[in-house]
């Protein structure tokens, strides 16, 4: 049986339920660079606001993000597992493209 169905109601956005709490995932490098990605999508137009349901775009919010994810990975180079560095490397190629074809 689902846990939210064992306890009765879903945990809030972003939390996960964890010895029955609703508690925020374990902060790792990957879950760090996937919110600046979900982030960098959000502001490019490519996620709707929760809330709304609209997409917006601001590609000057956009493009910080994506120039913060290259600075963590200036930064951290040599000191990654593969995984972690090929996430960063993928997930960068992916945003410069989507900005650039944005900003066209």
């Amino acid at each position: 049986m689902n846990e939210d169905k064992k306890c009765g109601k879903p945990c809030p956005e972003g939390q996960i339920r964890k010895g029955g709490k609703c508690v925020m995932p374990e902060v790792t490098f990957t879950t760090l660079i996937m919110s600046l990605n979900t982030s960098a999508l959000f502001h490019l137009g490519e996620l709707e606001d929760p809330i709304t349901g609209q997409n917006g775009k601001d590609l000057v919010l956009a493009g910080h993000t994506i120039d913060t994810l290259q600075l963590l990975r200036d930064k951290t180079k040599g000191n990654l597992t593969e995984k972690e560095q090929q996430l960063l490397d993928n997930i960068l190629a992916d945003l410069k493209i989507r900005y650039a074809n944005k900003d066209s």
